[in-house]
């Protein structure tokens, strides 16, 4: 039964319960990059590079020329789609800019709650505290 009661406890630890809130953030957050990379970003860069079509660059691994990288599949040709890895170091690089803004924005945040620390106010030293108990003590008994 201590085992239940550990995994439990485990399980309903705040660390627990941030990770998981933070992947499942991680996938809605995946679909978005997806789509402003599909959707915005790929095509500007396909007018820019003239039309390019990045997912569709290959190389015909068995010597023949292919009019298209379906043809080419469609023939079980081996073929390196290197077009494929150019859309993906694009995809990281917009994924990393994206979380560097997030996090970027969430320190100017953090450093505009925080309260400045105000020193605190000067009170007597050590030296000046004793001297007063002693004056004070002598008094005392005078």
């Amino acid at each position: 039964m201590a085992f239940f009661k550990d995994f439990k406890t485990f399980l309903m630890k705040g660390d627990i319960i941030a990770l998981a809130t933070a992947v499942v953030m991680g996938a809605a957050f995946n679909k978005i990059i997806s789509s402003v990379v599909a959707d915005i970003i790929m095509p500007i860069i396909g007018v820019l590079t003239g039309g390019a079509d990045f997912s569709q660059q290959f190389i015909s691994l068995d010597g023949n020329s292919y009019e298209s990288l379906q043809a080419a599949q469609e023939a079980e040709a081996a073929v390196l789609t290197y077009g494929n890895v150019i859309q993906a170091i694009i995809y990281f690089v917009i994924v990393a800019f994206f979380i560097f803004l997030l996090l970027r924005a969430y320190e100017r945040t953090k450093k505009k709650k925080e309260a400045p620390v105000v020193a605190a106010p000067k009170g007597p030293s050590q030296e000046e505290l004793l001297t007063e108990i002693r004056d004070e003590l002598r008094r005392k008994n005078n």
